[in-house]
């Protein structure tokens, strides 16, 4: 029987193309086994495996509530990446990455959205809002929109600053239930007056069943029991109760905005 909800494809990465010097992570593009390129997002990398959980939580949220995400795969990096790279910094970054990473599938001929240049109507900018509301996302702002535009087509890119709670477990619970102060600087939020329309229609596409989904996704190799956790599953719990509090919580922030 087919799983109703769709599973995360396996790549294998064979070869190191460019990286993209953007931000302190050093992502890279990369092809894989299947021929196609990717936007590798590495777990060596300064935020580690968290940054990655973050990516794969936030698009795969994103895409039950029909925004336009590329297409996250998971990817093998091999131990010999790191052999033959002449940069100190790049090797360094790929063998410390051997083994699971998180890779996106590269989309061509797009330009960043710039929100002097495209507008956005209202009821997609409180859409784009609400997500980012429920994902505690700081990284929608208008010095960086991780928005980008293909045909007239909007997508969202790069959620690894999301959820930025897991970086430090402490009082998780009570973070789920606090307004997200940082939606002030978000970059549609003047255009964003649909909220309420939104938080109802957004609410029901996200059951509680597809959360537990999304996050099985996450390997057990990329929660480290370090934060008092006595499982990989417990773990995983967690993460689900977390967004579980935010949903349940959300509409008294949608409210005071």
């Amino acid at each position: 029987m087919s799983d109703p909800y769709g599973s995360i494809r396996h790549v294998n990465v064979t070869y190191y193309q460019t990286p993209l010097r953007e931000g302190g992570s050093l992502p890279a593009i990369v092809e894989a086994d299947d021929g196609l390129l990717y936007v590798l997002k590495f777990k060596g990398a300064g935020q580690g495996p968290k940054a990655l959980i973050a990516e794969l939580i936030g698009g795969e949220i994103a895409r039950t509530l029909g925004f336009r995400i590329p297409e996250i795969v998971f990817a093998h990096l091999d131990e010999s990446f790191g052999r033959t790279e002449g940069d100190q910094e790049i090797q360094d970054l790929l063998k410390a990455s051997t083994g699971l990473n998180l890779a996106l599938s590269f989309i061509p001929d797009t330009f960043t959205f710039d929100p002097a240049v495209t507008h956005i109507d209202a009821k997609t900018a409180s859409q784009i809002v609400w997500l980012d509301l429920l994902l505690l996302n700081v990284d929608r702002t208008a010095r960086n929109t991780n928005m980008l535009l293909r045909n007239k087509e909007l997508w969202l890119i790069d959620h690894g600053a999301a959820l930025y709670f897991h970086h430090s477990w402490s009082g998780w619970e009570e973070k789920a239930q606090q307004p997200f102060i940082q939606i002030k600087d978000h970059v549609l939020l003047p255009n964003a007056l649909r909220l309420a329309e939104v938080d109802k229609e957004f609410r029901e596409l996200l059951s509680p069943e597809r959360i537990r989904h999304i996050i099985s996704f996450i390997p057990d190799e990329w929660l480290t029991l370090t934060e008092g956790f006595p499982s990989a599953e417990h773990y995983r719990q967690a993460y689900v109760r977390f967004i579980e509090l935010r949903l349940e919580y959300l509409k008294n922030f949608v409210n005071s905005i």
